[in-house]
């Protein structure tokens, strides 16, 4: 009995073992994934290369290219003129911006106008005597002066002995006193040196001035510059007498502007250097923003490329 068993377990455990072999065999064979590789693609162009311009922008506020600050030489009360003392008052070229009282150093200068004619007088005998032949001379130039206008100058001495004559009698001491005062009274009115407006005032009429003072500021609307820092490597390219466009912030309003002075001196902390744009119009105002587009020298046998195609921004 026993061994009809063993039989009966082997048999069934080959069958077993044919089975399972068979379906092991018979399973779908899975397939091999194929490797896919990430293909890259470029743009390309064909390479023909030639005169490149190069444009650098850059920015800065305008200022007037004709400024000056107003100080006084003399002391005395600030008078009234024509026109106020106050920002944004336009006065013409020679136009009298403002004046300071003197009345005190007229009635010095009044003095020592009629000390130098009584001393010409003077001597106008001993001159006659002793040089008769420059006498008319002397004689003509006593008869031009008048003590309420300006002291002419002295007439050309002939000799030595004129010279010496005129000298001697401390007539040339005192005409340069006088023009000396003459100078001074000048100070006591400053006048417009150009055409344009009063940007600053510190002081008012009735105030009392004092030398060294600063009254205000005083400005001309008709050219202004603008100046701009570029990198350094474009010093050897950037051209003196370009043209430079000009836009203000919201690019709204557009101007033409000229390179009038390139420094060669280069900022040792920015490596930059600065350039200098002047342009003219009545539109523009000093403190204004500009974007300045300066076109520097034309590079020749050159291909553009963009940016982003040598440094990656992304």
């Amino acid at each position: 009995m026993r061994k009809y068993l063993s039989i009966i377990v082997a048999i069934f455990l080959i069958a077993a073992a044919l089975f399972i072999g068979n379906k092991v065999a018979n399973r779908p064979k899975k397939q091999k994934q194929k490797q896919v590789r990430n293909k890259t693609f470029v743009e390309i162009d064909t390479v023909q290369n030639k005169t490149i311009s190069i444009e650098i922008k850059s920015g800065g506020t305008i200022y007037a290219k004709q400024k000056i600050d107003l100080y006084t030489e003399v002391q005395g009360v600030l008078e009234e003129v024509n026109k106020e003392f106050k920002p944004g008052i336009y006065f013409a070229k020679g136009e009298t911006i403002l004046r300071i009282n003197s009345d005190e150093h007229q009635a010095n200068l009044l003095a020592l106008r009629s000390n130098f004619y009584s001393a010409l007088t003077a001597i106008m005998p001993d001159l006659q005597l002793d040089f008769p032949d420059v006498y008319p001379k002397w004689y003509n130039y006593l008869k031009q002066i008048d003590i309420k206008k300006t002291i002419p100058t002295l007439p050309d001495f002939s000799n030595d002995q004129e010279k010496y004559f005129i000298t001697g009698r401390n007539i040339v001491n005192v005409y340069y006193n006088v023009k000396n005062a003459e100078v001074r009274l000048s100070k006591f009115r400053i006048a417009a040196p150009f055409s344009g407006y009063l940007s600053e005032t510190a002081v008012n009429p009735g105030m009392l001035i004092r030398q060294g003072q600063k009254l205000g500021e005083f400005i001309s609307n008709q050219v202004y510059e603008l100046k701009v820092t570029v990198n350094a490597d474009y010093l050897n390219i950037l051209q003196k007498g370009k043209e430079v466009l000009l836009y203000n912030l919201d690019h709204s309003k557009s101007w033409t502007g000229v390179v009038k002075r390139i420094n060669p001196k280069v900022d040792m902390n920015s490596q930059t250097i600065a350039v200098y744009i002047e342009l003219r119009d009545r539109d523009l105002r000093e403190g204004m923003y500009l974007e300045a587009f300066l076109e520097a020298k034309p590079v020749d046998n050159a291909l553009e490329v963009k940016r982003n195609l040598i440094v990656d921004d992304t």
